[in-house]
């Protein structure tokens, strides 16, 4: 029977009972993913390593970064990917436990209100990821940072830092803002199409 509940959970997850679920599935999946684990590690993977100040001193260096970056991206963008993927994964596992058809997920209301719920959660947290990145890395890197090293150097307040590869990283970033409004679009189209299921505009197949 546990293996029932894992194979009907793996199957909801990767074939949601919408047209639109499934896009969303294999963009978030697929692309998403690949992007983040493959581009993200060539952009940010070295970055604390090159990233220098103007003073040779490797206490000054490490301080500096770690004010420039409170979290590095690829940790904040991995915690996103899994933090949104939990309202879909909750419901698929209720629904596994249930043994509940994907089918049968928009033909009854409380299913469908439940499936609902967890696609506004999905667009909820992925809005708060989008604010909350804006925040911390904002929209632009630039090519160089003004640390403050006043809790470290009385002496000197300020020092310049370079850092790497900033053109490059000011792409990335907006590649994820990108794939954060990609991913929002589908959720919201997919909440249309269970209405006009609903309501008898489209077929159900």
């Amino acid at each position: 029977m546990s293996l029932n509940y894992i194979r009907n959970f793996y199957e909801g997850c990767l074939r949601p009972p919408t047209v639109f679920g499934q896009f969303h599935t294999l963009f978030f999946g697929s692309v998403r993913m690949f992007f983040l684990g493959v581009l993200g590690f060539a952009v940010y993977g070295n970055e604390a390593l090159h990233f220098s100040c103007d003073r040779d001193r490797r206490e000054v260096n490490v301080f500096c970064y770690n004010q420039f970056r409170p979290i590095t991206p690829q940790v904040y963008w991995a915690l996103q990917l899994v933090t949104v993927l939990v309202p879909g994964a909750i419901f698929h596992l209720y629904a596994a436990c249930k043994n509940i058809d994907q089918e049968d997920i928009l033909l009854q209301s409380s299913y469908m209100i439940c499936y609902i719920i967890s696609v506004l959660l999905r667009i909820a947290l992925e809005v708060a990821a989008f604010w909350l990145q804006s925040h911390l890395f904002g929209f632009r890197v630039h090519p160089l940072y003004m640390c403050d090293m006043s809790a470290l150097d009385k002496i000197f307040s300020f020092t310049k830092c370079m850092v790497p590869e900033h053109f490059e990283k000011t792409i990335f970033l907006g590649a994820m803002y990108t794939f954060t409004v990609i991913t929002v679009v589908l959720c919201v189209a997919e909440i249309f199409e269970i209405l006009c299921r609903k309501f008898g505009y489209l077929s159900s197949r």
